[in-house]
């Protein structure tokens, strides 16, 4: 799936249920590979494995600007930059 940004007219957007169908999927295989054994942590796992690609590939679309890839991602600039500090990203 492409990065799709959300403008003011609400063009482009991806659709929510193509994330969601994906995330469903994804999910339904990981306690399927449990193979009985209990799931524990999931929600880090997931938010940890959505949040690192999900920030650089918002930097690259507003090509390294962190003021705009804040406002795409509708946070604070303090905010993003203390998570790319957390995540690794230069």
């Amino acid at each position: 799936m492409s990065l799709q940004i959300n403008n003011k007219k609400g063009r482009g957007m991806a659709k929510e249920s193509d994330l969601c169908a994906c995330i469903r999927r994804m999910l339904t295989q990981y306690i399927r590979d449990l193979d009985g054994e209990s799931p524990a942590g999931v929600y880090d796992m997931v938010i940890n494995s959505v949040e690192k690609p999900m920030i650089e590939m918002v930097l690259r679309y507003a090509e390294g600007n962190q003021t705009r890839a804040a406002e795409i991602l509708g946070i604070n600039r303090n905010t993003l930059r203390k998570k790319m500090n957390e995540l690794g990203i230069a």
